[in-house]
């Protein structure tokens, strides 16, 4: 009875076209930007083609800062990408969509970026969701057999909804479900990456 649970893997192999049995290459990474941030993260990327992988990132804050300050997250990242060579190796292109919830408040800037205020963020909190699209450019260096550096950038569209509280610590919301539109940066990345 033990050996019959590998039939379905044989018929699997079998069936599969050639091109998909073959090792066609897995990464997992980490975004080092994210990381001096004390953002939690890790991405994986597979060769789909000799020329595309799908990456899949995504990252998780949960910290409470000091002085009533809050930076909570979540989002994933999912990016198809186009290799001007073979994939995990050179130039790329790719499309991405990313997803989110957030929690953010009591941040002092003075910080006003295309057409959002972040300045606001230093008196009210903002709780909510996030999502949207974009496209970047990215480049990568091969360092050994196994490991890599990745640099990448992207442009997109993020659409949110959001409530607004007075302070980063209150209960006291003054704005239910508001709509917000950013235009601008969706993706800064430095990845270290380690190529199986």
């Amino acid at each position: 009875m033990k050996n019959f649970k590998f039939i379905p893997v044989i018929l699997l192999t079998l069936l599969l076209p050639q091109q998909f049995v073959r090792a066609q290459g897995v990464a997992i990474k980490t975004n080092l930007l994210y990381d001096a941030l004390l953002n939690v993260n890790a991405g994986m990327e597979v060769g789909l083609a000799p020329q595309w992988s799908l990456d899949v990132s995504g990252n998780f804050n949960a910290w409470t800062l000091s002085h009533g300050r809050r930076w909570k997250h979540w989002f994933v990242q999912p990016e198809a990408r186009y290799w001007f060579c073979d994939h995990f190796a050179g130039h790329f292109l790719g499309l991405h969509a990313h997803v989110g919830q957030f929690n953010v408040g009591g941040l002092k800037n003075g910080l006003s970026f295309l057409g959002t205020d972040f300045s606001k963020l230093s008196d009210y909190r903002y709780q909510g969701w996030m999502g949207g699209a974009g496209v970047a450019y990215g480049y990568a260096w091969i360092l050994g057999r196994h490991w890599n550096l990745e640099a990448e950038i992207g442009v997109g569209y993020v659409y949110a909804r959001y409530d607004r509280y007075r302070c980063a610590g209150c209960g006291e919301r003054v704005e239910t479900n508001k709509p917000h539109h950013y235009v601008g940066p969706t993706k800064v990345a430095i990845n270290l990456v380690y190529v199986f």
